[in-house]
């Protein structure tokens, strides 16, 4: 078999893949084109990588490795690395079977997602498998095999606790900050919850986003573990840990192709509940104009996919289909849905976002068994009314390594403000989820934490011209001009008056 022996050359930069570069000399010597794989090896150890060549970036004899490369073979400059042609994997064939229509076997589906795991398969190759997953589809028996074989390849976190409890939200609609509320009005009960979340890929704020304006989020398996055992929870972010790494790998392949096949929803968020240990499950399916399920019965179908695929799983699910036409609560953005959990906590928040987290945090007390079924709800209204699930919070805060004494009107927000008036006078009849979205992404939520915005009327309010509909906020003068714009070109908030239409027939006049 041909290879080389080539010079490291580190390259500063994170690609999320196991990729190399190759001078296109040495590239040509070896017989290989753009985008096949190559076997890397050390005295140490050996790995698969996609190679591309290049003309400049490296010399003959060197050999590009991105970071991903550079830190799995412990590379340093100069460093010698055994380079030879590596095969397609095998699975490329699985993903074929599938784009034809075909069941994958258990095996199959485990080859697969160990490929994805060691970097094996290029970006065609993976925009391939999530085609045909969309496509396709996947039966029960196969979406089974993924989760499982997701769980296995990654990190788990064992802790001598039961029940173990998770929540996790499918999302898709503005502000939804429930996690904040419903996790510590659980663990004030006595009750386990370690949750990892993810941070916002198209929404303003994801859960680990809005918990990262109170505290630090970036913790390993071990420091998550002293948390929870310290203070019966954690609110986290996953993508510190190895955790079914084969699900992130997918996820950025879906983002770029702006495609969420149910079977890899399913197996995602299956997988990344197994994996904190979790044996006691609440999913929640906000459903509405506008959030990613519209319709109720494709809610209880999908309810019934994640209770069905749990009791293949050996786990407990339960699911709750909440409405999600409008934003939850008021606040959307990092840190003024931060303040908004906090005032929720304090006793002052929102009736939407007050009912849903009770709510969720009701069946969780009841899957939990520390509230009597149909009780739930009452208890955790009760834990929230009494300061508990605050103090709670506080405790979680100070063990994520954060200021456990912040008020709510102590968190900074943006600086640079604008509020958007009424056109006209009427009822608020509808608010466009994903145009909030869009206007608060563009003020510069969630990177700025500062930014975002609040919804001052929600639907069935009745509204006067020129009063206040939106507070838009940033922390750079041209994020929140580009905010203000939108809004005023796609508002996301309809007026109308009680009439909505007149019609009329006038004779002919001769």
């Amino acid at each position: 078999m041909r290879y080389l022996n080539l010079k490291t050359k580190p390259l500063d930069m994170e690609t999320g893949r196991k990729i190399v570069v190759l001078h296109e000399q040495d590239a040509e010597e070896l017989g290989h084109f753009a985008g096949d794989r190559v076997k890397l090896t050390t005295p140490r150890a050996s790995l698969i990588a996609i190679a591309n060549s290049t003309k400049r970036m490296v010399q003959r004899g060197e050999i590009g490795t991105f970071i991903e490369v550079t830190e799995a073979l412990g590379l340093k400059p100069g460093d010698v690395l055994s380079v030879t042609l590596a095969p397609n994997p095998q699975s490329v064939d699985f993903i074929r079977k599938k784009i034809a229509g075909e069941q994958l076997t258990a095996e199959e589906v485990y080859t697969v997602v160990d490929d994805i795991v060691e970097g094996k398969l290029n970006s065609i190759e993976m925009a391939a498998f999530v085609v045909a997953e969309h496509v396709r589809g996947m039966t029960t028996n196969e979406i089974v095999a993924l989760t499982q074989r997701m769980v296995a390849t990654g990190d788990k976190l064992e802790l001598d606790i039961s029940p173990v409890l998770d929540v996790h939200s499918i999302g898709g609609v503005p502000g939804n900050k429930y996690a904040l509320v419903t996790v510590p009005i659980v663990a004030a009960a006595g009750l386990t919850v370690p949750k990892t979340s993810s941070r916002a890929i198209t929404s303003a704020a994801g859960t680990a986003d809005v918990m990262n304006v109170l505290a630090n989020v970036t913790f390993d398996l071990d420091e998550i573990k002293q948390i929870v055992e310290r203070v019966g929870a954690v609110l986290a972010w996953g993508g510190a840990v190895r955790l079914a790494p084969a699900d992130d790998v997918i996820i950025n392949t879906e983002r770029m192709l702006r495609l969420d096949p149910r079977c890899q929803l399913l197996a995602s968020v299956m997988s990344k509940k197994l994996a904190v240990g979790a044996d006691r499950i609440l999913i929640d399916i906000p459903t509405g104009h506008g959030a990613k399920v519209e319709a109720v019965d494709q809610a209880r179908s999908l309810a019934h996919d994640f209770i069905e695929l749990g009791r293949r799983l050996n786990v407990q699910v339960e699911a709750a289909v909440t409405y999600g036409g409008q934003p939850v609560g008021y606040a959307v953005g990092p840190a003024l849905e931060a303040k908004e959990a906090l005032e929720t906590l304090r006793g002052d928040g929102p009736g939407s976002l007050v009912e849903k987290a009770t709510s969720l945090a009701g069946i969780m007390l009841e899957l939990g068994g520390a509230a009597s079924p149909g009780m739930g709800r009452q208890m955790a209204i009760d834990i929230l009314k009494s300061g508990k699930a605050h103090q709670k919070m506080c405790e979680i805060i100070e063990a994520q390594g954060g200021n456990s004494k912040i008020k709510p009107e102590e968190i900074p927000i943006g600086d640079k403000k604008e509020v958007v008036l009424a056109p006209s006078t009427g009822y608020v009849t509808h608010i466009d989820n994903k145009r909030i979205n869009e206007i608060a992404r563009a003020a510069g939520a969630p990177r700025n934490k500062g930014a975002g915005l609040r919804v001052i009327l929600k639907e069935g309010r009745s509204v006067n011209k020129d009063e206040p509909l939106l507070e838009i906020y940033a922390e750079h003068e041209t994020k929140l001009d580009e905010a203000l714009a939108i809004a005023k070109r796609q508002p996301p908030i309809k007026i109308e008056g009680m009439l909505l239409e007149k019609m009329s027939h006038r004779p002919h006049m001769e």
